[in-house]
């Protein structure tokens, strides 16, 4: 019996049902009742690119074993798996506790994934080290230098988009790719600027989003709770950044033109209003082409990242159209292929595997 992640393990069962085995942290368990009042237990099993829900009937294998979870435990769950009108289905599906060694394994992630966030991280790294503004490259070094390992863990969000440990490194590094692409087809764009929005912008979901050093369960954070990611994060900023000012080495800041000030005022600014809309979290609206660049260009790979995780784990409809994904509001269709002679998708972009967005 084949072992996959749960990401391919949605992939597989679409096109090839059958029997696989899949490991996890059990992220979730909690005790029902059908309609005709009968127990089941609903256990949720995620993985660093995903999550799956399984449903333990009475009568199944499944339901002593789920009886006795927690929460937190690291297992394996094998079964029949297939895609139906309501998604992924398992039938006569067990589990069992994982080894150490598989729980070790299943940490690192899977050796695509984790090539994958590696060479993002270090896509973000060289991208901040080539900044050509010494105050904005010191501050991004800083970042990186202080809090890298927590901003490698971090997801981009609870759900809809890069919701996985290490999503926020892959939604930060595509949307550099992104922000430079445009930088160039707008010259007037403040090329530094933009990228550096692009690291910050989200920095506060390091503790709104941010998963333990051994889990795959994100805890819930009281300071994000009480606060938001955009709040912390220009708060982080400004702390980083007065640290910085106040190092004897970077006493020529004063000498910098534009002023230090209104540097790190535009970068707050960029934090402030990259949810683009007062209703949407925003304290205040984008009020720079930075600022309204930076809105799109997160807008669109969370975007493009909803549509890619719709074709890979939705339901289909018929072979053009899938189920509705409610945050892009209404059903996909799948999309042309590549004409014959296309280039090759860059490297390090968000292609994924081989669901259509790969055709």
């Amino acid at each position: 019996m084949e072992t996959l992640s749960i990401a391919d393990l949605k992939e597989r069962a679409a096109g090839e049902p059958g029997e696989y085995r899949v490991h996890g942290q059990v992220a979730a368990v909690a005790r029902r009742e059908t309609k005709a009042g009968k127990p089941f237990y609903e256990v949720e099993l995620a993985d660093g690119a995903g999550s799956i829900k399984l449903k333990a009937w009475a009568d199944s294998p499944a339901f002593p074993q789920a009886e006795v979870l927690r929460g937190g435990e690291f297992a394996c769950a094998s079964g029949h798996w297939s895609q139906s009108e309501y998604g992924l289905d398992a039938r006569d599906w067990t589990l069992r506790p994982l080894t150490d060694e598989e729980t070790d394994a299943l940490l690192a992630g899977s050796g695509s994934l984790r090539a994958k966030q590696d060479a993002d991280y270090a896509h973000i790294a060289t991208t901040c080290d080539g900044l050509g503004e010494p105050r904005l490259r010191a501050l991004c070094e800083r970042f990186l230098d202080r809090f890298g390992a927590r901003f490698r863990r971090a997801a981009a969000a609870r759900s809809n988009h890069h919701a996985r440990r290490g999503g926020l490194v892959e939604h930060t590094a595509q949307m550099m790719r992104c922000a430079d692409a445009i930088a160039g087809a707008y010259p007037h764009l403040n090329r530094d600027l933009l990228l550096a929005g692009v690291l910050f912008h989200d920095c506060g979901k390091l503790w709104e989003n941010c998963y333990p050093e051994r889990g795959f369960t994100m805890p819930h954070d009281f300071r994000a709770e009480l606060l938001g990611h955009i709040p912390i994060g220009a708060e982080l900023v400004n702390a980083l950044w007065r640290e910085l000012e106040a190092e004897e080495q970077n006493g020529a800041w004063r000498e910098l033109d534009p002023p230090s000030d209104h540097v790190r005022v535009h970068l707050l600014h960029l934090i402030l209003s990259h949810h683009g809309q007062l209703e949407y979290g925003s304290p205040v609206l984008p009020k720079t082409p930075e600022a309204m660049a930076l809105h799109f260009v997160d807008n669109i790979d969370a975007k493009l990242e909803m549509f890619a995780d719709g074709y890979a784990g939705g339901a289909r409809r018929n072979a053009e159209v899938y189920d509705r994904v409610w945050a892009l509001g209404a059903n996909l269709v799948r999309p042309l292929a590549h004409f014959e002679g296309d280039r090759a998708a860059p490297p390090g972009g968000a292609e994924r595997g081989s669901g259509p967005l790969a055709d």
